[in-house]
């Protein structure tokens, strides 16, 4: 794991006191693997089935269409590479669980919701403007 994805693991895990929900996790579970190793429960989601690290749940599940049990324990919902118009359905499903919310997006893609920036090595982290985390 790079310092650059290190970084990005113990800023989300600040927000993470106990269980974690990642949307949309692609092919790089390295960040959810990461958390799980610092002692997060964690479970990842995409709308197709990916393989996972041992430690690291899956669900297949849609952030447009989500099914609320997925999120209901989850003290912290995020994104890595979110684009704009997944953002809202992102912070949508947090709230609606009562858990903190976080995203990074892809290069140029501006943070489309109301949120706190944090200037992390080589990202930025957005996240719930009154939770910023301290790392």
């Amino acid at each position: 794991m790079t310092d650059r994805r290190r970084a990005l693991a113990d800023a989300l895990a600040a927000l993470a006191p106990e269980r974690a929900v990642e949307v949309g996790v692609g092919r790089r579970p390295d960040v959810a693997a990461a958390l799980a190793e610092r002692g997060r429960a964690v479970t990842a989601t995409d709308v197709v089935a990916r393989d996972v690290p041992e430690g690291v749940a899956f669900v297949r599940d849609d952030a447009t269409d989500p099914d609320p049990a997925v999120y209901a324990e989850a003290d912290l919902v995020y994104a890595l590479n979110c684009p704009p118009e997944l953002q809202r359905p992102l912070v949508a499903i947090a709230e609606r669980a009562g858990a903190a919310w976080a995203f990074t997006t892809l290069g140029a893609d501006p943070a489309v919701v109301e949120a706190a920036p944090r200037t992390l090595p080589g990202d930025t982290l957005f996240t719930v403007p009154d939770r910023v985390p301290r790392v």
